[in-house]
């Protein structure tokens, strides 16, 4: 399944343990979006289609949660072994199809990496609790058991990483899974299933289909699923949770982001711009965890800026298979004419362009959009308050510490931020009071590691679960309690 760009084939979807090139179906061009190239076509899911997903899943199911943990686990020690072995291929598929550079691809192919890892602890994980004696000669204990067939819709911008947030918990646990990742990016899903394949997955435990809302409905509504997990913008988030919950289904629903950096006074301002231009414009700001709005205090503003407009301007932008490019394209030529568009109105609203990233056009064909700073932005600009998904840094100036923290906790969303200070009393009095969460110190991007929770507020995500860590292992399974006494 490893795409050309000489040869365009159909992806398959994988349901049953076999490879399937359906026919009949909607076909949408994935594009390599760098060049603008045709990479393969992706075929759209039927109702019919998933119907016999989670119908296979949930046969599956049936068998796979008498299989013992231990064993369980035992698929994903060998599928670990096999994505340390084909890491380069991963990374270099997802470059390819998403466009972020090699370098970013292959941290996230860590990041991917790691969720498997944590996984394998299942047998750990899933203990319960237990208490003799509760009552005269009455023990008690907690068993946790899986649920059933569980469902992952996941986005373009991490299609390596972020499905592993989900089934290989999922499965460790004992449920069975169908994947639904974006259509824009299916190839690096589609390979990471080709390895899950070969460590010896039963057929049947995990079924790949692709598609858009047809699918995504088909799969709130089955009576057979039991949970879902989902990845994206806000407003599908909201409309997952609110369908997917109706059908009486445990729903985590990640959704977007508009996240704050707060930089004071006394930040190291060298590396402080460092962190800011991998979080703004690392994987071309197409990351729920970018930082967006920039929030210098008091004269933290004027050292702040000068050195972070002059790293700016010099990075490479361009192919990011390419040695030596700091960041690439956007994802499809619709979503980079989105980011320009507000671009145009940060400029039509009165906002100072430090950066146009208009001027940057490398290569003919791409999806190019160059990082973009914005001074003297207001919170009524467009450009403060929607979330962009883009290379576009807003500045915002405060005068104090009071003033940043107010300005976050007005914001809808939740998801990140992080503050920049040599304080130790400004670093712990702003992660206490921000409404925030997940918080950097010093830190661009607060990415949380696989055994921590990835744990947005507000707008930011809608559940009662976060994904992996202990959450994923409490959103995978059912409680059970045992009271038991013997005559």
């Amino acid at each position: 399944m490893i795409a050309t760009e000489s040869k365009v084939e159909t992806v398959s979807f994988y349901i049953n343990g076999a490879w399937e090139k359906p026919t009949g179906r909607t076909l949408q061009p994935v594009t390599n979006p760098a060049t603008g190239a045709v990479l393969a076509d992706v075929p759209y899911a039927s109702e019919a289609d998933v119907d016999r997903a989670v119908r296979t899943a949930h046969e599956a199911f049936l068998k796979w949660r008498e299989v013992p943990v231990v064993d369980r686990v035992q698929v994903l020690y060998r599928y670990k072994t096999l994505l340390d072995k084909y890491s380069d291929d991963v990374a270099r598929i997802l470059t390819q199809e998403n466009g972020k550079t090699i370098d970013d691809s292959r941290a996230e192919v860590r990041r991917m990496i790691q969720m498997v890892e944590v996984a394998c602890g299942m047998p750990s994980l899933m203990m319960g609790d237990s208490l003799n004696d509760v009552a005269a000669g009455i023990d008690c204990k907690t068993i946790r058991q899986p649920i059933g067939v569980c469902v992952g819709i996941t986005p373009f911008n991490f299609p390596a990483m972020v499905p592993m947030w989900m089934h290989p918990f999922a499965i460790a646990c004992g449920n069975t899974f169908v994947l639904k990742p974006s259509e824009k990016v299916p190839l690096t899903p589609t390979r990471s299933v080709e390895l899950l394949h070969d460590a010896g997955l039963p057929a049947g435990v995990l079924n790949l289909i692709h598609g858009g809302k047809e699918a995504v409905d088909a799969l709130l509504r089955h009576p057979l699923v039991k949970a879902v997990s989902f990845v994206g913008s806000t407003p599908v988030a909201k409309y997952i949770y609110a369908t997917a919950a109706a059908q009486g289904k445990r729903v985590q629903a990640l959704g977007g982001a508009k996240n704050h950096l707060i930089v004071m006074p006394d930040a190291d301002m060298p590396k402080t711009v460092e962190a800011i231009i991998g979080s703004a414009f690392g994987a071309a700001g197409e990351r729920c965890l970018a930082g967006s709005v920039l929030v210098p205090v008091g004269d933290a503003a004027g050292p702040l800026l000068e050195l972070l407009v002059k790293r700016t301007k010099s990075l490479t932008v361009g192919d990011g298979s390419q040695h030596g490019v700091e960041m690439g394209p956007l994802v499809t030529s619709d979503h980079c004419r989105k980011v320009e568009g507000y671009v145009d109105k940060g400029v039509a609203e009165g906002a100072t362009p430090l950066v146009d990233g208009r001027d940057s056009k490398p290569g003919a064909g791409g999806f190019f959009l160059g990082p973009t700073i914005f001074d003297h932005v207001t919170s009524e600009m467009t450009i403060a308050r929607e979330e962009i998904f883009g290379p576009v840094l807003s500045v915002m100036r405060v005068e104090t510490l009071d003033d940043a923290i107010n300005l976050v906790n007005r914001s809808p969303f939740g998801n990140a931020t992080a503050i920049f200070t040599s304080s130790g009393k400004s670093a712990r009095e702003y992660s206490s009071r921000c409404e925030v969460g997940m918080v950097g110190i010093n830190v661009g991007v607060a990415a949380p590691m696989a055994f921590f929770p990835f744990a947005g507020w507000k707008n930011s995500f809608f559940g009662d679960l976060h994904a992996h860590g202990k959450d994923a292992v409490a959103f995978y399974t059912e409680q059970k309690v045992i009271m038991s006494r013997w005559f």
